[in-house]
């Protein structure tokens, strides 16, 4: 009974593991598992990202500066289910990150590091099974804390107080799964003139199962990611901030048993910068995940 448990579980939580999170709208891990009173689990994910490539509203322009940024987050993310419906949820970055900027006509390298602005979550959800395909609604508040420092060269926390709001659907059969989530961050005014705009996002996921071994729940999962953001104008210490991008791209999934292994990379399609700023570039997120 108990492995039988576990290997549903498993395959439940797998999914989970296809949707990329990003930190803002997607739960740990567990978009859709431990299904129990009790369970919980962790993941462990890198996210990376750099560009030296400047935008002007949705044109680029040209990099005579040489302005540049490497962004490197690793996130540790956990769930704990009070019930089948109710979970609570909580994301803590470590933020390892440096750019190149000439405000006076020189240029400054400026870097920073520890950890960033961490993220606690209430989700509730309502499940539902249909004759050939099982599904659930999700409602998550959320708040973003300010446990990162603004201290450094390049500030890895905003010093605000920040809530979000995310609803989400998610249906899946035996073979094909599809994940749409919308979501909605009011961001307040932080130190050192940090100010971003609220951001409003849109994640859309499908994708298909096309190998399970049932004997040793072992398999892959295939995934489509679609990404839109959409940020009003604000400011940090390196300047005007805001702006709005659709992204696409792979996720790959294998999982063993309570084990889970994601890759996925997202790129840029589409950007529209205000004021002029470096792109978002392309992003690559790795993680695993282990729940109990």
């Amino acid at each position: 009974m108990a492995r039988r448990r576990l290997q549903t579980f498993a395959t439940a939580l797998l999914i989970a593991l296809a949707v990329p999170a990003t930190g803002h709208a997607h739960q740990p891990v567990m978009d859709m598992a431990p299904r129990w009173q009790g369970g919980f689990g962790f993941q462990v994910r890198n996210v990376q990202r750099s560009s030296n490539s400047l935008r002007s509203g949705d044109k680029k322009v040209a990099n005579a500066e040489s302005r540049k940024r490497q962004v490197n987050t690793t996130w540790l993310e956990g769930v704990y289910t009070f019930k089948r419906e109710l979970r609570l949820t909580a994301k803590i970055p470590w933020v390892e990150q440096k750019r190149v900027r000439n405000p006076g006509g020189g240029a400054i390298a400026q870097t920073g590091s520890g950890v960033g602005d961490s993220i606690l979550g209430f989700q509730f959800k309502h499940y539902f099974n249909r004759a050939k395909s099982t599904g659930n609604v999700g409602l998550t508040p959320s708040i973003r804390l300010p446990t990162g420092t603004t201290s450094d060269d390049y500030p890895v926390g905003d010093g605000s107080w920040d809530i979000g709001i995310s609803t989400s659907f998610s249906t899946e059969t035996f073979f094909v799964y599809q994940f749409y989530d919308l979501f909605y961050w009011h961001n307040t005014k932080g130190e050192r003139g940090i100010n971003r705009g609220d951001e409003v996002g849109l994640d859309v996921n499908i994708g298909i199962h096309p190998y399970h071994d049932n004997h040793r729940n072992l398999g892959i999962f295939l995934m489509g990611d679609l990404s839109v953001r959409h940020e009003g104008r604000g400011n940090d210490t390196g300047g005007t901030t805001g702006g709005s991008r659709i992204s696409l791209g792979p996720v790959v999934v294998g999982y063993w048993n309570n084990l889970m292994f994601r890759t996925d990379v997202k790129f840029p399609v589409y950007q529209y910068a205000r004021g002029t700023q470096l792109d978002r570039g392309i992003e690559i997120n790795v993680g695993m995940g282990v729940a109990f």
